[in-house]
């Protein structure tokens, strides 16, 4: 009867991992920490060349993304005099 009563470790249990930290400013158990302790620290800056590309980079994510809103509106026009109004 011992055994029947014991229950299997469940899966659910606490292994110690942080999904969310849950330190948010605002809320009462809230603890101000510094920088090198939450792993933030001084941050690299970004060479020329690495702005550079970064530059273009968004550049040409912003042209693709224009050039498919230009697409898409001039065959809705074509699709409006062609076919809708003929």
């Amino acid at each position: 009867m011992a055994e029947a009563e014991k229950k299997p470790a469940s899966p659910d249990e606490d292994d110690g991992r942080v999904i969310a930290k849950m330190n948010v400013e605002g809320m009462p158990w809230y603890v101000e920490k510094s920088p090198s302790a939450d792993g933030g620290g001084e941050k690299e800056s970004m060479s020329r060349e690495q702005a550079r590309y970064f530059t273009g980079g968004v550049l040409k994510a912003a042209l693709l993304v224009g050039g498919v809103f230009a697409a898409v509106y001039f065959i809705f026009l074509l699709f409006c005099t062609q076919v809708w109004f003929a």
